[in-house]
């Protein structure tokens, strides 16, 4: 039986002595809620519950010192990426690809066996529309 091709994984996050700075997850989770329009959907898509989503987010923020998202002008509209969560949420997922695709190179010179990335359709970005990048 002929093994199948193995596929590189990585999971980035920065962080400092208070927690974590932002990586794919949050990354994950603001791109969630900017397609959902809601933290409860994108929390039950990713697995979680809203509480750890809420916290994570919360988290975040305070490290960054910045807002991440806000709420819809009424209750009703959930909530949205601000301007600096978006641009936090793209500026990652561009360095994430950035370095997924140079692992790939140095993986596909150095092991003795044939590795893919993690990309569908030629777009190797974790955020991308129909992906589940966390197993």
């Amino acid at each position: 039986m002929k093994a199948d091709i193995p596929t590189i994984r990585l999971h980035l996050w920065l962080e400092t002595p208070q927690g974590v700075y932002f990586g794919l997850g949050r990354a994950l989770l603001l791109d969630k809620i900017d397609r959902y329009g809601s933290l409860q959907k994108a929390a039950d898509s990713l697995g979680m519950s809203y509480r750890a989503a809420w916290g994570k987010i919360r988290k975040t923020e305070e490290i960054l010192g910045i807002k991440l998202i806000a709420p819809g002008s009424c209750k009703r509209e959930g909530y949205r990426l601000t301007e600096q969560g978006r641009e936090v949420m793209e500026k990652f997922a561009i360095w994430f690809e950035t370095v997924e695709q140079e692992a790939l190179k140095a993986a596909q010179k150095t092991l003795p066996w044939k590795v893919q990335g993690f990309s569908r359709n030629s777009d190797p970005s974790p955020l991308s529309p129909d992906k589940n990048p966390i197993p």
